[in-house]
């Protein structure tokens, strides 16, 4: 059975003859396992479910925006890079992660932030796309609209204390940078349901490991009604496009709120801060899982059994009907041993093999 013929089964909660399954590495880990197995594209070699992902193409004619100003007085660390949004990302020595400078976080004005220069997404090229999705249909596979974030891009610009005081003291200010970054979202999550992919990647960071960053309220007003227009956006076009909503920490107050805007894939489901156990019993006819294999206690810290045994635990509670995409809730980290990767993977082909 293809890749979409289990990816369909398993969003209409029916039981596929096998779960799809996947992780993610850090570049460290990603080294080692390349050396270990030998095989350049060890994701391919341990059969993890792989989406075609689609993204607009920038017209060779439409130059980027020109952030240069915003840091010409600003010294900056060597080895500094730019995002797409003009935001500074600065090396932090650890791992993979990075320290973001914010190009608006000197703002004194309104119309700083709307005069910022962002891509206009209606001039950009989408006419690649549908064959891209005719093939990967052809062939069997699943095809991702790629979209991003809404709250996390807009704190990144603005900084992150001033976008949060934004909220409260500067409402204006922070309406008018998500609703600019909202717009470019609704102008791709269009075009990919225009050509039939089969589901939207999309999400937001709003939680912590106890609770939402910041009051329901805030979260409804500002961020999750602009997720709504953009889910209702690509759903007038095809109505059977899925949403796949990501966001880490204990967010199982916002859970029914996501599913009633349409959201139907859920990750990552981290088991060290919410009750998996409670939401599969209250939302799992309504949702899919994608997750549940902890990154802050299995995967670094358990040994393979442990491992092998927490994945046979997710199948048997939340899988056995479908509605179960099996991952780790967050990249694999360099501490993660490959003992761990390889019964994860040993671990989903032989309890996820359902017939």
């Amino acid at each position: 059975m293809t890749d979409l013929a289990v990816f369909t089964a398993t969003m209409a909660h029916q039981r596929p003859p096998r779960l799809l399954y996947y992780a993610k590495f850090s570049q460290d880990l990603q080294r080692r396992l390349v050396a270990h197995t030998g095989r350049a594209d060890v994701e391919e070699y341990f059969g993890f479910f792989r989406p075609v992902v689609l993204a607009p193409k920038r017209p060779p004619d439409i130059a980027p925006p020109d952030y240069s100003s915003y840091w010409a007085d600003r010294p900056l660390p060597t080895g500094t890079t730019f995002n797409s949004d003009g935001v500074a990302m600065v090396p932090s020595g650890f791992y993979h992660f990075w320290g973001y400078v914010s190009p608006l976080s000197e703002a004194e004005s309104l119309s700083e932030i709307e005069q910022y220069p962002l891509d206009d997404l209606s001039r950009f090229d989408y006419s690649h796309m549908a064959d891209i999705v005719a093939g990967a249909h052809a062939a069997g596979g699943v095809v991702m609209g790629s979209i991003g974030h809404i709250y996390e891009r807009a704190w990144q610009i603005r900084g992150y204390e001033q976008f949060l005081v934004d909220l409260l003291e500067r409402p204006a200010w922070a309406e008018c940078l998500l609703e600019r970054i909202c717009c470019q979202n609704i102008i791709k999550a269009e075009a990919y349901a225009r050509v039939g992919a089969d589901y939207l990647f999309c999400g937001d960071d709003v939680a912590n490991q106890n609770n939402l960053m910041f009051a329901p309220k805030i979260w409804r007003k500002f961020i999750h009604s602009r997720w709504q227009r953009v889910w209702e956006a690509a759903r007038r076009i095809n109505p059977r496009i899925h949403i796949w909503y990501h966001s880490d920490g204990n967010i199982i107050s916002i859970i029914p709120e996501l599913i009633e805007a349409g959201v139907d894939i859920l990750n990552p489901l981290q088991p060290e801060c919410l009750d998996v156990d409670a939401v599969y019993r209250s939302y799992g006819d309504r949702i899919v899982f994608d997750g549940t294999i902890g990154t802050q206690s299995t995967m670094p810290f358990g040994t393979p059994t442990d491992v092998r045994a927490r994945v046979r635990e997710v199948v048997e509670k939340y899988g056995e009907h479908g509605g179960l995409i099996i991952s780790p809730t967050h990249l694999l980290e360099p501490d993660v041993p490959i003992a761990n990767v390889e019964a994860f993977v040993d671990a989903c082909r032989e309890y996820g093999a359902l017939t």
